[in-house]
């Protein structure tokens, strides 16, 4: 199995080459707000980079339910803050945008989404992260919130490094298809 820095640094190169990626995103938008009516919070990144464009989604998520972003602490934590704009994110540690923690964070019950970044996914729900398990140990603490992927089909692979602290997504969500991961654990 390589080397979780070269298959990342792999992967983002693949991620930067797929083609009609505006297209795509608009369809991975239209399936996952099709499958919101389940939750009342959802916990969405802010897309940068070669990522699928997440401030469509937010924008439709605005108008109806509470949306909350990532911020990163040096510490290695990451906390959720409630944003009702995207005017309430700026751009903070490793250039993405988050929200600034005088916000209030989100009540976590089991009608809450986490909307999980990755650069590869496993069809069982196993990601390829970016190296530094904000998410699992953000995760690890909630085991309520149900937890999703947004990925390109070309980022869809059979076999990546997981150790046992990795938590997998429930379901990914692709322009060509939803799938259902380890469906049997919930």
């Amino acid at each position: 199995m390589e080397d979780k820095k070269l298959l990342r640094k792999k992967f983002a190169e693949i991620r930067s080459n797929i083609t009609d990626k505006s297209k795509k995103d608009i369809l991975i938008r239209n399936a996952f707000m099709k499958h919101t009516a389940d939750y009342d919070t959802f916990l969405l990144y802010a897309s940068f980079g070669t990522e699928i464009d997440t401030s469509s989604i937010a924008e439709e998520l605005f108008r109806k339910y509470i949306v909350a972003f990532p911020k990163s602490h040096k510490d290695g934590i990451m906390t959720f803050h409630v944003v009702k704009s995207p005017d309430e994110l700026h751009k903070g540690m490793y250039g993405i945008y988050e929200p600034d923690t005088s916000l209030p964070q989100p009540v976590i019950t089991d009608r809450t989404l986490c909307v999980m970044p990755g650069l590869a996914f496993m069809t069982d729900g196993s990601r390829l992260g970016y190296g530094g398990g904000y998410y699992d140990r953000f995760l690890a603490k909630y085991p309520q919130i149900h937890k999703t992927a947004l990925s390109y089909e070309e980022l869809i692979t059979d076999n990546l490094p997981v150790m046992q602290h990795d938590l997998k997504a429930d379901y990914i969500l692709t322009p060509e298809r939803m799938i259902l991961c380890h469906a049997e654990q919930r």
